[in-house]
Parts: C-alpha cells; sequence; structure tokens
C-alpha cells in the first residue's frame, strides 16, 4: 500500500506535512535516487532520502497510539543520555515499525504528565504555537505573593527570550512558607514556568506537570507509570489540532501499564 510521501515523514516525525512539502519543492528529498515531487506516493519498498541521509524505519499505516506517562524527577527527556541518567523512554512500552515521539518536554527537576504517540503529524500539530494548546502546572513557590505580582504574572513579564505571562493562576493553598498555585499557559518554552516565577521574585521548590489539552494526568498513573488513551481521549485530541482518526486505526485497550524492567524479572524469578 502506498502512502504520500509527506504524510509518511510527518508521522515519522520529521516535520509537520507543510513543512515536508516545502522540502520537496526545495529538492531536499530523493526517492529511489530521483528528486521527489509533490503527490509523490511511497510504500516501504521505496528507498527515501533527506539531505543525503537515508530514513529507515519508516511508518506504514500503523495504529495510531498515544500514552499517558507520569514523569518522575530525576528522568531527563532524550533517548539516550552520555551521563547515563534515567531517561523517560526507558519506561514506555515497545512498538514494532515505530517510534514513541514526545509531546512537549520536562525539565530533569520537573515532574508530571507527558504524552507520547507514534504519530508525528499529531506530535507536531500539540506543540505547535499556532494549536494554542493548554498546559496546566501544579507549582509550590516560596514567600508571599502579592496581589500587584500576581497581575504581573498574567499581563506579561519580560524574559531574555521575549515577554510571557500566565493565562491564569488559581491559589491552591498551601501552610508556611511553601504555597501552592495552578497555572496554565499556551506556550512551551524552555523552562517557561520557573523562569517566570523568578523573574518576580520567587523561587519554584516544586513543579508538576498536570494536564496537557484535555489530558489531565490521572492519580492512580503513579511517577514511571503510564496509560494508554482511549479511542474517546485520543479523538478527542485528534479534533483539537484539526485531526480525524484514520477509519481503518482502533485504539488500543484503555488503562494497561507497564512495569519496570527490574520488578518484572525479580517477579518471574520466584
Amino acid at each position: 500500500m502506498k502512502e504520500r510521501l509527506q504524510k509518511v515523514l510527518a508521522r515519522a516525525g520529521y516535520g509537520s506535512r507543510r513543512e515536508i512539502e516545502s522540502w520537496i519543492e526545495q529538492g531536499r528529498i530523493k526517492v529511489n535516487g530521483k528528486t521527489a515531487e509533490l503527490g509523490l506516493q511511497v510504500s516501504e519498498e521505496d528507498k527515501i532520502i533527506l539531505d543525503g541521509k537515508p530514513l529507515n524505519k519508516l511508518q506504514f499505516t500503523p495504529r495510531l497510539r498515544v500514552i499517558a506517562y507520569h514523569k518522575p524527577e530525576g528522568e531527563i527527556c532524550t533517548q539516550n543520555d552520555p551521563e547515563g541518567r534515567r531517561t523517560v523512554f526507558q519506561s514506555l512500552p515497545k512498538v514494532s515499525n515505530a517510534r514513541w515521539i514526545a509531546i512537549g518536554r520536562l525539565d530533569i527537576n520537573t515532574s508530571g504528565l507527558i504524552l507520547f504517540t507514534t504519530d508525528g503529524e499529531l506530535a507536531n500539530r500539540l506543540m505547535h504555537p499556532s494549536s494554542e494548546i493548554e498546559r496546566e502546572y501544579a507549582v509550590r513557590v516560596q514567600g508571599e505573593i502579592s496581589p500587584e505580582t500576581f497581575a504581573m504574572l498574567q499581563q506579561g513579564v519580560e524574559l531574555e527570550d521575549g515577554p510571557a505571562h500566565f493565562d491564569r493562576i488559581l491559589d491552591s493553598g498551601g501552610t508556611g512558607r511553601n504555597h501552592w498555585y495552578h497555572v496554565m499557559l499556551k506556550e512551551g518554552r524552555n523552562r517557561e514556568v520557573r523562569r517566570l516565577w523568578e523573574a518576580v521574585g520567587h523561587t519554584v521548590s516544586r513543579l508538576m506537570r498536570i494536564r496537557y489539552g484535555n489530558i489531565e494526568l490521572k492519580r492512580y498513573v503513579r511517577p514511571g507509570k503510564w496509560k494508554e488513551l482511549d479511542v474517546k481521549d485520543v479523538n478527542a485530541l485528534l479534533k483539537s489540532v484539526g485531526m480525524e482518526q484514520p477509519q481503518n486505526e482502533k485504539s488500543a485497550q484503555p488503562g494497561r501499564k507497564t512495569k519496570s524492567k527490574k520488578r518484572s524479572s525479580a517477579k518471574r524469578k520466584r
């Protein structure tokens, strides 16, 4: 079965369909030794080269999957780490003829929800600023927050990479010097939540992402565990970025969670 070239590359996470169409027009992609043209359809037998590099293990008609992972503090959002630190990808289930693509990142000291999908187009749309997907974080900060500070955080604070603000801030309570707030924003800039609080003179002592778009982090999904989204949630995600679920795709059974390799092997030994 053949599919359009830009659809296959977008699904694999190389870029959005629009970006890949521009690459085709620029002559950056070759198929079977010939410069690709818009409208070209490819199959698993075709040899695809982007900027002189062959692209292997591309996904042809895979089942679209999305999982919600609870990242613990201390893990990093990369495939491999030269320092040997644990990565989020080590806790994910294996997929055949596909790969997991992270939707957004969290720094090493931030915990909470990360969505992963096997569809690069969905990942690109959910992360693109034009989609304005809302992210919600639970934040513990030190010191009393004045009404003036609240106003600044919502009106806009100048950061080194441009102005930023929270769309909403909710007081979640607390005692002593530590206080919890829920903040919402529609951007995903590097360490943006922490930098916004630091810009108004407050240190973040704990930070956890609890929602991405319409997907909330469930309490029963413990740190280091994951849950596969059901058909309803996947369709809602697709709809939020103007995509439709292919008719030939079916969602896996919801609610299944992995166990760490160490625990699994220990259980078998018993």
